[in-house]
């Protein structure tokens, strides 16, 4: 299935807050439909609570079916609990590192600089946003590029800083000091959710 590029607030109304889709503010807590808020909700299956979740990480991490039974994989294969593994697997990936340090307002505005060559990885351009960091990797802004990053900044929300990474706005760097913990994670999740998702697909 191919990368989501419809309406984003459908989507948030639909599975609660993504953070890394999009910055826009939902007022309507229902899910969207042309008959309005249902009178009488139905009771969600078992199968529907798990899809959802898996959704949740889809979309927030703008990746697709194949790259995330691919991170499940390998997350089995790594020692410790497989939905911690594969949580730090994604938090891991430099479109999220990018958005994490604020240089981007979405993963997809974070992909998008990537692609274009903005982003460098101890001094080394790289321009796949799939590229998964390591412990003291240093993520910088290419020198051409800062401006555009500072006026980024400034438009930008920015959330906590989570407790793994260290910026310095000024200099417009970043590094992963340590390994990402469970509380680091930028968004509401059931991990264990998702691995029951795929315990039968992979």
């Amino acid at each position: 299935m191919a990368r989501y590029r419809g309406p984003r607030l459908r989507i948030i109304r639909r599975l609660g807050d993504l953070p890394g889709l999009t910055q826009k503010v939902c007022t309507r807590n229902f899910p969207a439909g042309q008959h309005g808020p249902k009178k009488k909700m139905t009771k969600e299956s078992q199968y529907g609570i798990r899809l959802k979740e898996k959704q949740k990480l889809r979309f927030n991490y703008g990746i697709t079916e194949r790259q995330l039974i691919n991170y499940v994989r390998e997350a089995r294969s790594r020692k410790g609990s497989t939905g911690e593994v594969l949580l730090q697997i994604l938090e891991t990936r430099l479109d999220n590192i990018v958005f994490r340090l604020g240089f981007a307002p979405t993963i997809a505005a974070a992909r998008q600089l990537i692609g274009h060559g903005h982003i460098l990885v101890n001094s080394n351009r790289i321009t796949i946003p799939s590229y998964l960091c390591k412990l003291n990797d240093n993520i910088s802004v290419n020198e051409n590029s800062r401006n555009l990053i500072k006026k980024s900044i400034e438009r930008v929300s920015i959330l906590p800083m989570p407790s793994h990474l260290e910026v310095n706005t000024e200099k417009l760097t970043g590094s992963i000091k340590s390994f990402v913990s469970r509380d680091s994670i930028g968004i509401s999740i059931n991990e264990l959710l998702v691995v029951e998702y795929y315990s039968r697909k992979v």
